[in-house]
This record gives structure tokens, C-alpha cells and sequence, in this order.
């Protein structure tokens, strides 16, 4: 589900107090601050990161402090901004139709209350300028800048607000996320680990480093009483992109080389970060001869395998893994719309593109025999696009739909 545009507020969470900066001398021409002592502490880490990052520090980068009343504000006006509440409704009904949350939902306030309770500071994109919690001690903000400077050095090598563009779609952009947060995450990782060593580390080159990195992320849930109970497709949505994320950077380096995970290795689909050598999905378009459409977009592999978990009740567990990872990688492409009929009633057609035909076998049998999951009547139907078998999921009401496959940049 995508929820806001990109705004970090886990560092703290992902990591124990940094233990101390890196003994280089001090750079403040590198940070532009009203306070000389956040730049102090910022101007010795940035070096570091950005080498451990593979990327260029040509610019200062700008960082401030503010209260906790200006960061809840502001996170406030960028939910407006980025997520309408029209726009909010759409995506909570899409997501109650498929039977993922409760209809009742009221999704913006959700998503304040899960950023203000997290809130330690973020980067922005749109001013480029990093904002820490002025009440923070030194270890916290230590902690905090060692992922949110990442940023700042991304954002200067590529532009991450066109990266998250909402018009590229859920999937897409979700993508792009695990990719900037990944990285960021991995980065961090790689410094408190050589910190606690004392001596150089390098992470791409640590074989069982999924194994430590999932309970290190994975237990942030408990330490969040609004995150701990949020619906579970929320919660897997916001933790996507640092778990899985941080997994694919790691696989990505591999090799020994720091590969710019922001470029042509960026994936372009959520199971592009769990199966890296997957294709690129089929683009669709589904047109509608009655209702009004109010949302047109698409849940992507991983939201596929949540969904497959949670409503139909398919073994699963951590991503691509499990019979429900099994199906989820058979993903080929989805995109839904919500119709809004003349009386009001709002409808969902989903499709689902499978690179198996026993994908759509699978996926129908398992819906048909799950009817009372649904927010409302359910039929499901088979067509075929560009050779391969497609899945039509109707909820709420037949409405005629004309299912296009369309050219993709994916």
C-alpha cells in the first residue's frame, strides 16, 4: 500500500546508540546548520557513509532541528499533500474489498499516529534537508543521522522524490523504496557493526546475513504499540522496504563491488527486490463502460503474497517464501479500479497476470472456497494476455470491463 512519500523514521529503532563518530577530523564546511554542533557531528560522519554508501558527496547538506510540535506538523501537511482524503478513502475501500482491513478504517489518522509515535527526524526530498528531534541526546542523533545522511547522499546522486513519483504506481514505487531505505539500512548496519568490532566490515560479504538482519527489523513491531496493531498489510508495507530492502542491497554487493542500488540495478517491482533476476511485469490497463473509476493502480507481488497469507489463508512467512511466496513468484503484473456505480456502491475489478498457468488454477480455487473473506459478492473468471493466464477477480457487483495489456518501461 503505498502510504506517504518517503519519510525515514526508523533509524532509531533499527539500531543500538551509535557508539561514537569516526575519529576524522571535523568537516563543517560539508553541513549547513544553525547548530554548530549537529554539523560538527554530521560533518565527521558524512565521509564515512558516503564511501560505505559507493557514492558521491559533491554538495553541503542542509540539517536542522525542530520541536516535536514542527515535526508532527509537518508530517501532518505532507499526509495532506501526498495522501488526500479522497484519495484515502479509495485506498482503505480498495483494501476492505479484498479484505484486508475493516471498512471503517480511518487510514490517515492510522498512518499520523504511526509516524508521530516514530518520529525522531527524517530527510525530505522536496527541500532537501534532513530534520532531527532537537530534544534528542548525542547517541540517539548519532544513531538517527547514520541512516538519514544516506539519504542526503542519494539525494544528491539521484532525485529521489521523481524515484517515489506516486504516478509510477504502488508497486513501483515500493520498490524504489526498498532500494533508498535498503540501502540506508545496510549502510548504517555496516558502520555499528565495524563500531562494536573495532575493526573494518564489510557486510555484502557475510553469508548468513539475512538471518541476522530479519529478527534485528522484524522485532521493531513490539516496540510501537500503533505499528504493533495496525492491519498486517499496513504494518508488512512499512517494513518492506528496511527489510527487504537491506537484503537485496546486500545480495546486490555481493560481488565485492558498491553497485549504485539507485540505478540501472534499481528494481522496477516489489519482486524484483526479493527475486532479483526476475522479469519485468506485464503493464495493464482495465477499462470500465459504466461508473465512475476512482482509483486505478495495483498491489504488486508482495502485497500479492500478504493478501494470499492473510485472506486465503495460504501458508507463507517471510517474503518469497512458503507456498504463498511460491504463488506470489509467479506474479506477473496486477492492476485493480475502483468503480463508483450511479447509486454510490463502489466495486473493485483486480486482475492478476500469472507466468504459470497453474498460478490462476491455484488463485481461483483458493478464492472460491474463501467467499466469506470478501467486504462483498465475489466472482472470479480466466482471460488470457499476451500468452499467459489472467486472473479476473470482480467484488461488489459485475461491472463490463475490457482488461488492455499497455507498453511498460518495467
Amino acid at each position: 500500500m503505498r502510504l506517504t512519500q518517503l519519510l525515514s523514521l526508523y533509524a532509531l529503532a533499527l539500531a543500538p546508540a551509535a557508539s561514537g563518530c569516526s575519529g576524522q577530523a571535523s568537516q563543517p564546511d560539508l553541513v549547513v546548520s544553525s547548530d554548530p554542533q549537529l554539523a560538527a557531528i554530521a560533518a565527521d560522519l558524512l565521509p564515512n557513509l558516503a564511501e560505505r554508501a559507493g557514492m558521491d558527496l559533491s554538495d553541503p547538506v542542509r540539517l536542522e532541528t525542530r520541536s516535536r510540535e514542527e515535526l508532527v506538523n509537518y508530517l501532518s501537511v505532507k499526509l495532506d499533500e501526498d495522501l488526500p482524503e479522497a484519495e484515502a478513502t479509495a485506498r482503505r475501500d480498495v483494501y476492505a474489498l479484498l479484505g484486508l482491513v475493516e471498512p471503517d478504517l480511518d487510514l490517515r489518522n492510522l498512518l499520523l499516529d504511526l509516524y508521530t509515535e516514530q518520529v525522531a527526524g527524517f530527510y525530505d526530498p522536496d527541500s532537501t534537508a534532513l530534520f532531527v528531534l532537537a530534544d534528542q541526546p548525542k547517541a540517539a542523533v548519532e544513531a538517527l543521522l547514520l541512516h538519514e545522511l544516506v539519504h542526503a547522499v542519494q539525494d544528491q546522486n539521484v532525485r529521489l522524490d521523481e524515484l517515489t513519483n506516486p504516478d509510477l504506481g504502488n508497486d513501483q514505487v515500493t520498490a524504489a523504496q526498498a532500494a533508498i531505505e535498503g540501502h540506508a539500512t545496510l549502510v548504517m548496519f555496516e558502520y555499528l557493526a565495524e563500531q562494536v568490532a573495532g575493526s573494518r566490515i564489510n557486510l555484502s560479504q557475510i553469508p548468513d546475513f539475512e538471518s541476522q538482519v530479519r529478527p534485528a527489523l522484524s522485532g521493531m513491531e513490539e516496540q510501537f504499540p500503533a505499528l504493533e496493531g495496525a492491519p498486517r498489510i499496513i504494518r508488512e508495507s512499512l517494513l518492506f522496504p528496511y527489510l527487504e530492502g537491506a537484503v537485496f542491497v546486500q545480495r546486490l554487493w555481493a560481488d565485492g563491488e558498491r553497485h549504485n542500488p539507485l540505478g540501472p540495478m534499481m528494481p522496477s517491482s516489489t519482486e524484483q527486490v526479493v527475486h532479483p533476476d526476475a522479469e519485468g511485469a506485464i503493464g495493464l490497463t482495465i477499462v470500465v463502460d459504466e461508473g465512475k473509476v476512482v482509483l486505478q493502480d495495483g498491489l504488486g507481488a508482495f502485497e500479492l503474497q500478504v493478501f494470499l497469507e492473510e485472506v486465503l489463508d495460504i501458508p507463507g512467512g517471510t517474503a518469497g517464501e512458503g507456498e504463498a511466496g511460491t504463488l506470489a513468484a509467479m506474479w506477473d503484473g496486477d492492476t485493480y479500479v475502483l468503480i463508483e456505480s450511479a447509486d454510490g456502491d463502489r466495486h473493485l475489478v483486480w486482475v492478476v497476470v500469472w507466468s504459470d498457468g497453474e498460478g490462476h488454477e491455484v488463485f481461483a480455487q483458493r478464492i472460491e472456497s474463501h467467499t466469506d473473506s470478501w467486504g462483498a459478492a465475489v466472482s472470479v473468471d480466466r482471460i488470457v494476455l499476451e500468452g499467459r493466464s489472467a486472473t479476473v477477480l470482480k467484488i461488489g457487483g459485475s461491472v463490463n470491463a475490457t482488461v488492455e495489456a499497455v507498453a511498460t518501461g518495467l
